[in-house]
């Protein structure tokens, strides 16, 4: 050891003991000189060997000076010892390939610098500040529309996607730029009108084109047996009338129809009433392509509301390759694995015409709570419902003053178009109020500021509600807040179930576990054909089905989060069950499956999409697959690299090495050696996991080695390996998981403060076996959930 690391070893030693020492001072001796060091105690050695080589790096990267502060309480540095805390819980103190104590020291010197820290909070809380103004991401409007009016709209089509921040996009939905706010009016407009039924100036229409890359050779969910290809379109009608089906097929470079080489049956369903049987027959010559699908068009008469739209192929009998290896499942590119049949390239809607009326539409029967028969009754009718649509969009009870705005631009259409077109106008101004589209935490009067207080339970309510379906209260959620209720432990208990259990919890899946496992980013994933041939958007949904699935049943049967890491399960349909080499599984419909001990499958970390979208276009990538791990399972992301760092040249590695030789080239630089030594053992353990998710045991020609490792020094084999590893310490991932939430459910970042709720969510999800629902009431009746500072 230099004498620079002898000197700061001796130094440590002799402050470790007081450390040990909960809530005190971690004062140094008052000797003038260094005192003689008796033996180290694991505890002591571990602080000190991590002190002694991690300080002067973590000085370059702006860390602080441990030695700087141990003769200060440990509560007077939370956001440091936090720091420490973090590291020593998923062992990365001391460093990878240094000396370790015994897992008693780690655990004593954990409990004192919890428990001091923890202490301190309990008797001065923080629960941090959340935004005061906040607008609804457009998940959030798109289900407030739907619980609001009984309306679904593809909010996607109506307004720009939302920029993410610490991971999830509802953290950075605060501003409202001109842009944004033209397009909030013009979504409004088109959603009051749709939703009262309102008559247009002339038929619209819409357009739905479906993904090239979709192969349409079997069955589509949700369509009949014995169909094939297509799509299904839930679509929502605004009147009784006709409205014209037009449907094009997809063609090749050429604009030449693809798969055409006999009759075809093309069928129009209506909520699976066939409205319509086209027979495409195939061109006489080279240039009659462009009349093949120009009679595939038909009026049908439709009911406004709600209706589900399919346009499909009847199947003919599949035919049994002789092969002697399976035949690619996706096909939809000419050159290399062409279409067997004509596919379906869009479906327009357009009308209606002849239109009868608005009909009788679940969102009308929203809307609409009372119908006057006299004139003289329409303005308190309108009130009347007013009234009703304004407290479930503002969240709040309403006043008298609040009705005078909308109910002025009732009154200015009423007068010239009559009641209806008054209360559409109405709710056009209702969905661009500020009222609706934020999200506003109003603070008691007369506080000082950075005081703590507990927010109202209509602030809890919204809180509530935009945590576990993204979307506003229900009317029980909001009475109960309205009487002052909610607040009430046994009752907030009773409604977080309730929540739980519902529908709309689903949006939990959607929009929560959608960010923090990526799933999101499977739509950009493009692996390269050439090397993946059989990747097609099928499989890319297959992949995001299951995993959804997956998460969905352990919240539906509230299962230990524990299983989301290992489970003797998984779901499936046909054309993933055949990516994954497992027999016996029919159709389109996705189903839970059980698998053998010595499957491959299971957990998160088995699942195709997260394989896929921790992978390049080419190959794999242990050290995408190693991060993600690192921060979305042990919560340790790892550090940026030092600015000075010079780029990396792929060049200068030989590309006739494997993957885990190229790296250990790139290690070699030691710029990059202290990160990639976190990140790449962990990868490496997926390396039985081809970019898209299967499974291999021979890669060009070489068998792979799976062999990797955990920051906590622990070497393993393989995927299991990995799965045994990270649950021998199941705390560290269910507080990242605690963290991801509370990320999610408050819109801002998981800052030090927060630690002690965490912690304490932690233990006690613990005592009741980690079910989801012991995780998400913890957080709710935490400090950082149920109070903000002003």
């Amino acid at each position: 050891m230099s004498s620079d690391l002898t000197r700061r070893a001796i130094s440590l030693a002799a402050w470790m003991p007081a450390l040990l020492m909960a809530g005190h001072s971690i004062a140094a001796p008052q000797q003038a000189d260094p005192p003689t060091t008796p033996a180290a105690t694991p505890a002591e050695f571990m602080v000190t060997q991590y002190c002694a080589d991690c300080h002067d790096r973590e000085m370059k990267k702006g860390g602080v000076d441990l030695d700087s502060i141990r003769s200060q309480p440990v509560t007077r540095h939370p956001e440091i010892w936090e720091e420490v805390i973090r590291k020593l819980r998923t062992r990365q103190m001391p460093p990878m390939g240094k000396p370790r104590p015994e897992e008693s020291a780690y655990e004593a010197v954990l409990t004192r610098l919890e428990t001091a820290l923890d202490s301190a909070a309990a008797e001065h809380p923080n629960p941090g500040r959340t935004e005061t103004i906040r607008r609804l991401n457009r998940a959030e409007y798109e289900n407030a529309i739907r619980d609001l009016l009984a309306l679904e709209i593809d909010a996607a089509a109506l307004l720009p996607p939302d920029e993410a921040s610490h991971g999830f996009d509802n953290v950075t939905a605060a501003d409202l730029s001109p842009t944004l706010l033209d397009r909030y009016i013009s979504a409004a407009q088109k959603i009051s009108r749709l939703a009262v039924g309102a008559p247009g100036r002339r038929p619209g229409g819409d357009t739905f084109r479906i993904r090239p890359d979709l192969t349409q050779e079997e069955q589509v969910e949700g369509l009949p047996v014995g169909t094939r290809g297509g799509t299904l379109i839930p679509y929502t009608f605004p009147q009784d009338g006709e409205y014209e089906i037009q449907i094009r097929l997809t063609r090749d470079r050429n604009e030449h129809v693809e798969g055409m080489r006999e009759p075809h049956e093309l069928e129009v369903l209506l909520d699976r009433e066939r409205m319509k049987l086209f027979t495409v027959a195939p061109p006489r010559s080279e240039g009659d392509h462009a009349k093949v699908d120009e009679n595939l068009k038909t009026r049908i008469p439709v009911k406004a509301g709600p209706h589900r739209l399919g346009v499909t192929f009847l199947k003919n009998p599949s035919s049994l390759l002789e092969t002697k290896r399976q035949p690619y499942m996706a096909r939809f590119n000419m050159h290399r694995h062409p279409r067997t049949g004509p596919a379906v390239f869009q479906v327009s809607i357009n009308g209606p015409f002849e239109a009868s009326g608005p009909g009788d539409t679940p969102s009308r029967r929203r809307i609409f709570s009372c119908r006057p028969s006299h004139p003289s009754e329409e303005d308190s009718c309108a009130e009347r419902i007013l009234s009703t649509l304004m407290r479930r969009a503002y969240r709040r009870g309403i006043s008298k003053a609040d009705l005078q705005k909308p109910m002025e631009f009732y009154r200015t259409a009423r007068a010239k178009e009559g009641f209806e077109a008054g209360i559409e106008m109405a709710l056009s101004a209702i969905l661009v109020s500020p009222q609706f589209l934020f999200r506003v935490e109003q603070q008691p009067t007369g506080l000082a500021s950075n005081t703590v207080y507990r927010i109202s339970d209509l602030d809890l309510a919204s809180r509530l509600s935009f945590f576990l379906w993204s979307s506003i209260p229900d009317n029980e959620l909001l009475e109960t807040a309205i009487r002052g209720e909610l607040s009430k432990p046994e009752v907030l208990d009773q409604q977080v179930r309730r929540m739980l259990t519902d529908r709309r919890s689903q949006s939990l899946v959607a929009t929560f576990a959608g960010q923090w496992l990526h799933l999101r980013n499977l739509e950009s994933a493009t692996p390269d054909m050439r090397l993946f041939p059989d990747f097609d958007d099928n499989l890319r949904q297959a992949f995001r089905r299951e995993t959804e699935l997956f998460v969905e049943n352990i919240v539906r049967e509230d299962g230990s989060v524990l299983d989301l890491l290992k489970a003797d399960y998984t779901f499936l349909n046909e054309r993933l069950a055949k990516h994954y080499g497992i027999p016996n599984v029919y159709g389109s419909r996705f189903r839970r499956v059980a698998l053998d001990r010595d499957s491959v499958r299971g957990g998160l970390l088995r699942h195709g999409s997260i394989l896929t979208v921790t992978s390049y276009a080419t190959r794999t990538s242990p050290v995408i697959r190693g991060k993600w791990v690192l921060e979305n399972i042990l919560g340790t992301p790892p550090p940026p690299p030092l600015p000075d760092v010079p780029a990396l040249r792929d060049n200068t590695v030989s590309a006739n090495l494997s993957v885990r030789e190229r790296l250990a080239e790139h290690r070699a630089n030691a710029a990059c050696a202290s990160c990639h030594n976190l990140m790449d053992p962990v990868g490496f353990a997926l390396e039985n996991f081809d970019a898209v998710g299967r499974w291999r045991t021979v890669e060009e020609g070489k068998s792979i080695d799976s062999s990797g490792g955990l920051p906590d020094g622990s070497k393993f084999e393989g995927v299991s390996g990995l799965e045994e590893g990270l649950l021998n310490r199941p705390e560290v991932f269910v507080s990242t998981l605690a963290e991801k939430l509370l990320t999610f459910a408050l819109g801002r970042g998981v800052e030090h403060h927060d630690a002690p709720a965490i912690r304490k969510i932690v233990r006690e999800a613990k005592a009741k076996e980690f079910r989801f629902s012991s995780l998400v009431l913890g957080l709710v009746k935490s400090v950082p959930f149920q109070m903000r500072k002003s």
